[in-house]
């Protein structure tokens, strides 16, 4: 294929595709345990989807919802609705039917895909349903139907993310075609291609997992798609595809390398590694450069977008510490409380411009106003919540999260929410919920609440509680109940504080 991603100003990842098909038909795209696709198949599929959306009315810039385990069907299904121009919401299975139902409806999607586990939760949400799958032919347009061409721009919406899907209103983060074309570029030089076999163990709703599956697709390669990690079936399929790519959060290479017999397999074939969403240990770092081949690549940003540090860890053995430098076209600069530009070697919030920005927040423009800072040029930045500094040769520390969020297993847990939800409990009159060190998912939810006067209630009555309001990956580990939250002399609730007395207590943490 004689096109350059290198040297193209914008291009979209279904006309990619097509140009994959036509020069690479029996090439292969998609393979999940089930189902595999070649390019040819895919293009077919594709324009099989996109006209069925639009013979169902949708026009360019409508959406539909998807929430299902990642698999060939639903990969196709993401695809072809991109094609047609609508914009697509992946929604996290697990989570409270409630919370998919605000998102299905701040989405405003005209169409919602679903599997067989997911359907449920959906049930009088009002939006016609089609299930993945089999189920799926049946809805598909006739063999050989074509969409009608549409034109899509770099400003054109590509996907909402939500990146809190617990209680409250749901957040949507609308990533526009720049966005998602930048993160294809990005992609030049770490070794994609069609000789390229991506295996990814993390859900195709995460942007984590999606800023590898868009690139490995665009640069013409293979993607495996695993819908449940397990490590040691992990680098068993790494070992017979001969994987050469992957996207892992640090849990899962710190669930990797611990297996005893890591060093078995063979894993020679990997090019690149890639590592994000979460805090990842310097230490587990060393480890995975010093007996896993290949290189190790680990990105620090927002799925909001802006600024993207970006830490090539081969090639800077002595900056494992830091989440490294910002990626070509970012400006990523450091601000005081009260949004003052601060200078080198000062520690600040992380604010960050690049080509990869959020249009905003789909809906909520006040919140999109909280997340951006403007330098007196009027340049746009989007705010980290993050606190960092800068070493002597560009390298980003991240010393602490201003934002008191919790990160477990890869995914984005928001401690207000819970606390809101706990605070509806009869008996709790306060709630604040810390994450503390998990070995399983990295970190993990605890919760400390006061009772009413008066009133009686068994923690583990009260997790229980909590527990069964939420999505699987939000459930507490454990819950104390004491007599007051210890607060500063201006009434913040002093987390810190809780987190030390969590460490006295013997209390396991089980399984959410």
């Amino acid at each position: 294929m004689t096109f350059s991603i290198a040297d193209a100003p914008f291009d979209t990842l279904p006309a990619l595709i097509a140009r994959h098909a036509a020069a690479r038909p029996h090439a292969p795209a998609l393979a999940d345990d089930d189902d595999s696709l070649s390019y040819g198949e895919l293009d077919v599929l594709m324009d099989r989807i996109a006209a069925a959306l639009q013979r169902d009315g949708l026009q360019p810039g409508d959406a539909i919802a998807l929430c299902a385990a990642a698999s060939v069907p639903l990969a196709a299904l993401f695809l072809g609705a991109l094609r047609a121009g609508v914009v697509v919401a992946p929604l996290a299975p697990g989570s409270a039917p409630a919370s998919l139902r605000r998102m299905v409806d701040d989405a405003q999607a005209r169409r919602l895909f679903v599997d067989e586990a997911s359907e449920a939760d959906f049930a009088g949400c009002g939006v016609p349903i089609t299930r993945v799958g089999v189920l799926l032919d049946d809805w598909l347009a006739t063999p050989g139907a074509k969409p009608e061409p549409v034109e899509i721009g770099s400003d054109s919406p590509f996907n909402i993310i939500y990146s809190s899907g617990t209680t409250g209103e749901p957040k949507g983060i609308v990533q526009p075609h720049g966005m998602r074309w930048a993160h294809v570029k990005r992609g030049v030089p770490y070794g994609y291609g069609p000789q390229a076999v991506t295996l990814l163990a993390t859900p195709l709703y995460s942007n984590t997992t999606l800023v590898v599956f868009f690139p490995s697709l665009a640069f013409g390669g293979a993607v495996v798609l695993m819908k449940k990690f397990d490590a040691r079936r992990y680098l068993q399929i790494a070992q017979r595809v001969r994987a050469t790519h992957t996207m892992l959060v640090p849990v899962q290479y710190q669930r990797l390398m611990a297996l005893p017999e890591f060093d078995a397999f063979e894993l020679a074939s990997f090019c690149m590694k890639f590592c994000t969403s979460a805090p990842f240990p310097a230490a587990l770092k060393a480890d995975v450069l010093a007996r896993w081949p290949g290189g190790l690549v680990e990105f620090y940003g927002m799925t909001e977008g802006g600024g993207t540090c970006i830490l090539e860890a081969h090639a800077h053995p002595d900056k494992l510490h830091t989440v490294g430098r910002p990626g070509p076209g970012t400006d990523m600069r450091l601000i005081d409380e009260a949004g003052r530009e601060l200078p080198p070697g000062e520690t600040g919030e992380v604010v960050g411009h690049s080509p990869g920005m959020m249009v905003g927040y789909h809906r909520r423009p006040e919140a999109t106003r909280e997340a951006e800072w403007f330098d007196p040029t009027g340049k746009r930045f989007i705010r980290t919540g993050d606190i960092g500094r800068f070493d002597e040769d560009g390298f980003l520390i991240l010393l602490d999260r201003r934002k008191d969020m919790i990160i477990s297993g890869g995914f984005n847990i928001y401690p207000s929410d819970l606390e809101t939800q706990l605070r509806e409990h009869p008996s709790v009159a306060e709630a604040a919920v810390v994450g503390v060190p998990s070995q399983q998912w990295g970190e993990t939810p605890v919760a400390f609440v006061a009772l009413q006067p008066d009133a009686t209630a068994e923690p583990e009555a009260l997790r229980a509680w909590l527990n069964g309001r939420v999505g699987k990956t939000q459930r507490l580990a454990a819950l104390h109940v004491v007599d007051e939250l210890p607060r500063s002399s201006i009434g913040k609730v002093l987390k810190r504080k809780l987190r030390e007395q969590h460490a006295l207590y013997s209390v396991g943490q089980p399984d959410r």
